[in-house]
């Protein structure tokens, strides 16, 4: 089920206490509230392991907790204000920081330097109880992750190196492009809080739940996603260990993105810390999918790239493009967003890997977006690429999208009723053309063109045929047209004679 106006307003006045608490960071802000809402998910999904092993007999399950039932949140979520941030403080997040069991040890690894910052008792106790409202079961336990996209949604200004929160809608639009699959590998070098990889995550469920069991809210998106069609436990454990691949280079988005995965019910996420274009990333033709928004705008020092790139640049979005064509083994497939101006440039270095991926790849699609998809960050003209490693590309869709289905201003507010996405779906299974918001361009067109992948480059001139009236007609209706003018003009003329006759006879009458 989607989020409550209700919900959100409380989400929302919480947000505003921690700015007046003192916590004016937001990425701050959504770290010291993600680590709340994680502590209650924790026992969440304890208790529902116990059940299922309990309806197993398996009597082998340890509880998580065992030795540290004090920090359950329904043990402590009542104290009072000064008792409960020192209880808070002291034991519960030291305890969430050294859960070292199995696959858990990766979330611990990178919560070593986390630290616990909410200043004030009261400001702890009033999220706390926001966050208790929320009830999960295994019918809807992505409420809570929508509440942690609706936490994500409040940054209002853009990270380092060019990096840009893309819309929730954008990534289901390139998720629904590309169709991942259970059994795949899927992967984001540059994943930030990880909303590709939840994005493809519940796009693989949507597909494996019975339609009469996924709600959709106003705006059309599916919750309720609880994946009855898998009854195969090994594609279960496949899809929650070994199919989610993400690396970052911030260790404080890399704790948000754990937590961001285990909440929306992927409980050992493969997010590692790595700077996926330097010398030290060696992974190479890995990964059945690549989703992406690598950070752009940006330039990296050229003596740490990796010496494995063919391309000789230090702008982040074209070393980003060639990494996603390295990382693919043959036949997998990437969206990834770009920077307008990567599609066309005339640099040697946009131009040579514009040629890696139309050489050696299938580049199907190039969609083009409004400018101001990305505001109220920024206002750059982007397009996505969509492309198949291996072959070479004999012709590329392009699409032009003039809305999204928000306004383009600052304030995005939702715009239904001019939303081109339906349509690109729409479209995109048989590549469609229409010469006005789709069209093709050939692979002698684009080599003749520097490689250029520029939708504009190729989009047709439309000449709208003009349809002349018979010559008699026009003349009669300017005949008419002119009577009508002389007509008018006498009208005119007459009141001025009538005006001054006035004025003479008001002149003579004053003389005499």
């Amino acid at each position: 089920m989607a989020l409550s106006a209700e919900l959100k307003q409380h989400i929302d006045s919480l947000w505003n206490k921690f700015w007046a608490g003192g916590i004016t960071n937001p990425l701050t802000a959504i770290e010291q509230m993600s680590y709340l809402i994680f502590m209650k998910r924790l026992e969440d999904l304890d208790n529902l392991h116990a059940k299922r092993a309990s309806q197993r007999k398996d009597m082998s399950y340890v509880s998580v907790f065992k030795g540290h039932e004090d920090c359950k949140w329904s043990h402590w979520k009542h104290y009072n204000a000064d008792s409960m941030l020192k209880h808070v403080r002291d034991k519960v997040f030291e305890f969430i920081k050294t859960i070292h069991n199995g696959d858990d040890a990766l979330f611990a690894q990178y919560m070593k330097d986390a630290v616990f910052v909410i200043p004030k008792p009261q400001l702890l106790q009033e999220a706390v109880a926001i966050i208790d409202k929320i009830n999960i079961t295994a019918q809807n336990q992505d409420v809570q992750g929508d509440i942690y996209e609706h936490l994500l949604s409040q940054l209002q200004t853009s990270g380092k190196n060019g990096q840009f929160r893309t819309p929730r809608h954008i990534i289901r639009l390139m998720v629904t492009l590309i169709d991942p699959k259970i059994g795949e590998k899927i992967c984001d070098p540059a994943c930030g809080t990880a909303g590709f990889l939840i994005g493809a995550y519940e796009h693989i469920l949507a597909a494996n739940t019975s339609h009469d069991i996924i709600e959709r809210d106003a705006n059309g998106v599916p919750h309720n996603l609880v994946g009855d069609k898998i009854v195969n436990k090994a594609h279960w454990k496949l899809l929650r260990n070994e199919t989610f691949y993400g690396f970052e280079v911030d260790t404080t988005m890399i704790r948000i993105a754990l937590m961001n995965m285990i909440l929306h019910g992927v409980e050992h996420p493969n997010i590692r810390y790595a700077d996926s274009i330097s010398k030290s990333f060696d992974q190479k033709e890995l990964y059945d999918v690549v989703l992406a928004n690598p950070p752009f705008t940006g330039f990296v020092d050229e003596s740490t790239i990796n010496d494995n790139f063919q391309i000789r640049t230090a702008k982040t979005e074209l070393l980003f493009l060639e990494l996603m064509h390295n990382i693919l083994h043959r036949g997998g497939r990437c969206a990834v967003i770009v920077p307008e101006g990567a599609l066309f440039a005339n640099s040697n270095a946009h131009k040579n890997i514009r040629k890696i991926l139309v050489e050696n790849c299938q580049v199907e699609g190039i969609i083009s977006l409004p400018a101001g998809v990305f505001k109220p960050y920024a206002g750059v003209a982007t397009s996505i690429v969509l492309f198949t490693k291996g072959g070479r590309t004999e012709q590329v869709w392009f699409y032009g999208t003039t809305a999204d289905g928000y306004s383009l201003d600052d304030k995005r507010v939702p715009t239904p009723y001019r939303n081109d996405i339906p349509d690109i779906i729409k479209k995109w299974s048989k590549k469609q053309v229409d010469n006005e918001r789709t069209w093709v361009a050939s692979y002698q067109q684009i080599v003749d063109n520097d490689y250029s992948l520029s939708a504009n480059r190729y989009k047709p001139s439309v000449r709208l045929e003009t349809k002349y009236e018979d010559p008699s007609v026009l003349l009669n209706q300017i005949l008419n047209l002119e009577n009508e003018i002389q007509s008018e003009l006498r009208a005119l003329n007459d009141v001025i004679e009538q005006h001054q006759i006035r004025s003479w006879n008001a002149h003579d009458e004053r003389s005499e």
